[in-house]
């Protein structure tokens, strides 16, 4: 795996501005952030972390993973 990959074979690439205004999270249709370390989208106001595979954001609830809030 190259250094640029992250876990889940991703490659660490931006994601398309205009894509990401116009997602929201399925489960409370709030805002997303882009973490491009980690190849996700970030739902604070559901506490997930969406994966991008291949560079497209699985929307899904029950792929996301659960984060830890630290403030």
């Amino acid at each position: 795996m190259s250094e640029n990959e992250n876990k889940t074979g991703n490659e660490n690439r931006a994601l398309d501005p205009r894509l990401l205004e116009i997602l929201v999270c399925p489960l409370t249709k709030g805002p997303l952030e882009y973490d491009r370390e980690a190849g996700e989208l970030i739902s604070r106001s559901a506490g997930l972390a969406y994966p991008i595979r291949n560079g497209i954001p699985i929307m899904l609830v029950d792929e996301a993973r659960q984060i830890e809030e630290t403030r």
